[in-house]
């Protein structure tokens, strides 16, 4: 089987929730000698972009986004120790702290974004899910991170952005931090009104808007 076809198997694994598949044809990128990131993100995460989409426009519901998730993990199981050998090999792009704001209990698509910053070569920090303002400043200080993460599915939790960088503003520390938000509820114009750096609608593009935010700042 050829690289191309186990991307598209790795894809549709995904959209039809099939954890053996995932599995299996993760087993056979590992045995093609493809390079697992490329496994991922042209495969698995192309796989959870449909699934996004899907549940959008209401196609698809929670649970549903529950199984992609368990069957993207399936696979990342077997990719992981891959990825983690690579990044041994690679120099640390920068350090992130991330978290799910107060209130806030989602997680797959955070997770997703920290499995991509890892893969890109971050350091990541996991706050976890209903995180308080002074957990994310005071990690941040700790680790002497470059960028702090902001993730909110819910329109009631949003404040719990402004809230973080309101803090950060007060203390006198905003322009250390590159502050990124994402999740369902955000917008391009709600980034703009609290002053955050970067909006970011997905991971991958997380990931690619904080690479070249802070490489301008070198």
């Amino acid at each position: 089987m050829g690289e191309e076809q186990i991307l598209e198997k790795l894809k549709e694994a995904i959209i039809s929730f099939d954890e053996k598949l995932a599995e299996m044809t993760a087993r056979d990128a590992v045995e093609g000698n493809i390079d697992p990131l490329k496994a991922v993100e042209d495969g698995l995460v192309k796989g959870l972009t449909v699934i996004g989409e899907k549940y959008e426009n209401d196609e698809i519901f929670l649970p549903e986004l529950m199984m992609a998730a368990n069957t993207f993990q399936k696979a990342m199981f077997v990719l992981e120790p891959k990825i983690a050998e690579m990044g041994k090999e690679r120099s640390k792009k920068g350090v992130i702290v991330i978290g799910t704001v107060k209130g806030d209990i989602h997680k797959i698509g955070k997770d997703i974004v920290i499995l991509l910053m890892k893969t890109a070569g971050y350091e990541v920090h996991d706050l976890g899910e209903d995180v308080d303002l002074f957990t994310f400043i005071d990690t941040a200080k700790k680790v002497e991170a470059d960028a702090i993460g902001l993730s909110a599915l819910l329109t009631s939790t949003l404040s719990g952005q402004k809230d973080v960088i309101d803090a950060l503003t007060q203390q006198g520390i905003r322009e250390k931090y590159v502050v990124i938000i994402g999740g369902g509820a955000t917008t391009p114009e709600w980034a703009e009104t609290i002053g955050a750096d970067l909006y970011a609608e997905n991971a991958q593009v997380a990931v690619r808007k904080l690479t070249e935010m802070l490489e301008k700042r070198k």
